[in-house]
Parts: C-alpha cells; structure tokens; sequence
C-alpha cells in the first residue's frame, strides 16, 4: 500500500502529543521527519516518536526531496509564510487552524495557494473525522429529531500564562480563533449552510488584549446556533442539537479522548432513549484522509473556501461585538 512520507514543521505541542502518535497509527501516512529551531529540541521530539530524520530549521526539512506533505502547527501568525514555503518546495499542507489571525489574511492565503493547483491544502479541523459526527448526522436525516431548530456548543480552559502563544495577540491569540472557531464551524457543518448574519458579545483580557469570553448567535434563516467559548473558565466542552422532536446531545463534541468511547446521547422528554458508543482517533483519520487525497489526486475532505466562511463569521462576531449590531453575511 502506498504511503505518503510526512514531517513536521515545530515541534508545538499538540504536533508531539496528538498528531504525531495519531499519525505513527496511520494506514496511509509515515512519520518521517521533524524540524525544530534548536536541533536539540527535534531530536528529543524525534525520539520520544520514533522519527528517523530530524532538521534544525525549517527550511532544511522542506529541502528534503523525499518529505511529500507537511504538518504546520506553528503559532496563527505564522501558518501563512510556512505554508507558501513549504508549496515553493513542492509539499502538501496540513496545517492547523485557523489559517490566518483575520480575513483579509484568510482571503490573501486562499489566492496564494491557488497558485499551486497540483498541491493539496487542507485546514485542520480534525474534530470532523471521529466517526461520532456521521452517526449524529445520521439521526437527523433519520428524522430521529424531527425538524433541526437550533444548535448550542460551549468550549472553555483557563489560562492565564502570559507566555502562552493563546494570550499573545500579535501571535493570533484569543479565544475565538482558538475555540470559538469549533463551535461555529460545527454550527456550519450541521446545518450544510451558511448563516445569514451574526451577533456576538466579547470580553477583552485588560492586560493581554485577547478575547477571554465570546458569546455568539448565528441566524439561518429560522434556525439558530449559540455558542460561547473562554479561555478563562474552567475546562468545559459540550454540545446539544435540538430538534422539534428530540435532542441530540454530545459530550465531548471537539476532541474525545482516543482510547475511549465517545458517547452520543438521543433524548426525548429528558430522557436518553438511545445511544451510541464510538471508539477513534480523529487525528489519524485526519492523516489518513489527507494523505488519500494526495494518493488518489482527489479533493481534500474540507476545503479552503470552508475555512474562508468560518473566517468572515469569527470577524463578524468581532465585528458585531464592537458596533453592538447583527453583521449581514
């Protein structure tokens, strides 16, 4: 079975203890190689994941010949000037979310990476792989809810370190590029359309100038989605799906602990009258996907202009927040 070779652009956190073990699980994908910009910190990282080849800086991997598709989980700011690098060296790109701090950015990256049609491009929203959200899906097409009405998710952490890249506003920081962006592309992906407009409240951390609490309505037409995400209240993930008939109900909507069930819940009246039981790591169903694109020369699974959507409605609720006025989509 062909298999696509894969290196690592940082050694970011979530690069060494999500994705990359994610990856190392692959049917479709190997983990070839990690650069760093100290090469003491790729070894260490190259170790601990059994990776053969380790670079001290990023261009030295995208000079590899043998690296075909490159993971970039480097800080927001970043993703769009390794991404334009990485193409100029031939390479597809997963790369995480969101692709840039803002729109204009946004609107900027997807023209530039249409210069390169022979090369994938994917944003990295990997909560869409776990198997969790095709069985929800299932039940509403089902009529198992009766007519879909509304959606609410929330998405909190604390964190206060000023340090962290989350709390650096010239990094991309904030709350709603970090988790905000979940609850409205889930919103999105539910309902298989756009919104109509949007209104969000915000509140700013006085000393980092990021966004600490969001709270956001998106209308479609009739039908609406609720969300608030934090990166200053306790850890808090959840998400209900509400129909005329039944509730949806999904614990851990975002990201489910791979060696564990996720449950799925369907209630009526209050009461849990079925439920389902889904067992998967969404990371290397992420890898796997990807690397099938380029294998087979298809379609990525989420497509650019779905990462230009979420990105005009996270500015909206900005944008919202500061005029106090629903924002016209």
């Amino acid at each position: 079975m062909e298999k696509i070779n894969w290196g690592f652009i940082s050694t970011a956190k979530i690069g060494l203890e999500k994705v990359g073990p994610a990856l190392k699980k692959s049917r479709l994908g190997q983990f070839e190689a990690i650069a760093s910009r100290s090469m003491s910190n790729a070894r260490k990282a190259a170790e601990a994941l059994n990776v053969p080849r380790i670079y001290g800086s990023y261009e030295d991997l995208l000079a590899d010949k043998s690296i075909q598709a490159v993971y970039i989980p480097l800080p927001n700011h970043l993703h769009a000037e390794w991404t334009h690098k990485a193409l100029l060296a031939g390479k597809h790109v997963l790369c995480e979310k969101p692709l840039t701090p803002d729109l204009e950015q946004t609107k900027a990256f997807v023209n530039m990476t249409a210069q390169f049609p022979a090369l994938k491009v994917m944003e990295a929203f990997m909560y869409r792989f776990h198997p969790q959200w095709e069985k929800a899906k299932n039940w509403i097409s089902q009529g198992k809810i009766g007519e879909l009405r509304t959606i609410h998710s929330d998405f909190c952490y604390f964190n206060t370190d000023p340090e962290n890249i989350r709390n650096i506003r010239d990094f991309g920081g904030g709350g709603l590029l970090d988790i905000g962006c979940y609850c409205i592309s889930v919103a999105r992906f539910i309902f298989e359309k756009e919104p109509v407009r949007v209104s969000g409240t915000i509140d700013f951390d006085p000393v980092f100038k990021t966004d600490r609490l969001a709270s956001g309505i998106l209308d479609f037409q009739g039908a609406t989605a609720t969300f608030t995400c934090s990166t200053q209240l306790p850890n808090r993930q959840s998400l209900f799906i509400h129909g005329t008939e039944a509730t949806i109900e999904i614990p851990m909507p975002f990201n489910p602990a791979p060696e564990l069930n996720a449950q799925i819940n369907l209630i009526v009246n209050g009461n849990i009258v079925d439920k389902t039981f889904a067992l998967a790591d969404q990371y290397t169903l992420e890898c796997d996907s990807f690397s099938k694109s380029i294998i087979d020369d298809s379609p990525v699974a989420t497509p650019l202009t779905d990462a230009l959507n979420n990105a005009a409605i996270i500015d909206a609720i900005f944008r919202s927040s500061e005029t106090g006025k629903w924002i016209t989509l």
